[in-house]
């Protein structure tokens, strides 16, 4: 989904800082600054075009979002599987772009050749995973192992019969 022409980009308030591992994993650009004051997160979703997630209904009350000038998803479920569902409804999000950002860093994931990867992983990961990816940022190495599936069939059932 976009906003006024540009690809939908978030920062999430402290409140609801577990959404940003999930967003990253659904491939949604995700910023998360957990000590950052309110001005300065408003300041920054404004001036990057960002959409702003929080549960702080103070921060839905400010000036720029009353009038329309930036975009705010006020959270009102305190369970996150209940957060990832009520964005998804809310936003139209899917999770096309799925495991595409590092979900540490929020970097585009690129594709690591197999014999580069095998001093940084595990043996038993080399010997069973075929390919590999890996963060230009944080240099962490991800690949398609259990965890990834776990994941993934956890986002299919969050947003199972969401419209």
């Amino acid at each position: 989904m976009s906003v006024k022409g540009r690809a939908l980009r978030f920062i999430v308030d402290v409140n609801v800082g577990r959404l940003v591992t999930w967003l990253r994993a659904m491939g949604y650009d995700t910023l998360y600054i957990p000590q950052i004051e309110d001005n300065d997160l408003i300041r920054i979703a404004y001036k990057e075009g960002r959409t702003v997630v929080t549960r702080d209904t103070h921060l839905a009350e400010r000036r720029l979002v009353t009038t329309g000038r930036l975009n705010l998803v006020l959270i009102r479920d305190h369970d996150l599987e209940g957060q990832i569902r009520q964005l998804a409804q809310d936003l139209a999000l899917t999770s096309d772009g799925a495991f595409s950002l590092c979900l540490r860093c929020n970097e585009t994931l690129t594709s690591l050749p197999r014999e580069e990867a095998r001093p940084r992983v595990p043996e038993y990961v080399y010997r069973t995973q075929k390919g590999f990816e890996e963060c230009a940022q944080c240099r962490r190495v991800y690949w398609r192992g259990t965890h990834w599936s776990n994941m993934r069939k956890d986002l299919a059932r969050i947003l199972e019969g969401v419209p």
